[in-house]
């Protein structure tokens, strides 16, 4: 089951969108020195901006969709969805659900 979280639970990135940081530890993985995990937190109607991301990452939908523009491609995220970003990949999202969506992030951070 997906993690529940308060509305000022985490930091607040933009407006309706928040980051609770989960975990982080050493990792054991060829060429990355350290593993993250974190929840950004949509509200319905908000969206994440345009940005390049600055490691490697994995994602997966916990709760609700977004849809995705990733490198000029769309695609709708649902509940179960995961895919990958490589470091640079430009990524925006925005909530069109009525539900709170919630994309779980696990960083690959090199050494």
């Amino acid at each position: 089951m997906a993690q529940t979280y308060g509305p000022d639970e985490g930091k607040e990135l933009v407006p309706g969108v928040r980051q609770v940081d989960l975990s982080q530890q050493e990792s054991l993985i060829s060429g990355y020195k350290t593993v993250s995990m974190r929840d950004i937190v949509v509200q319905p109607g908000a969206s994440i901006p345009n940005s390049a991301m600055e490691n490697d990452m994995v994602c997966h939908m916990t709760e609700g969709e977004l849809v995705v523009v990733q490198n000029g491609n769309q695609f709708t995220a649902k509940k179960g969805d995961v895919w990958t970003c490589a470091t640079g990949t430009e990524e925006q999202a925005e909530n069109t659900g009525s539900g709170v969506a919630v994309m779980r992030v696990t960083d690959l951070l090199s050494a």
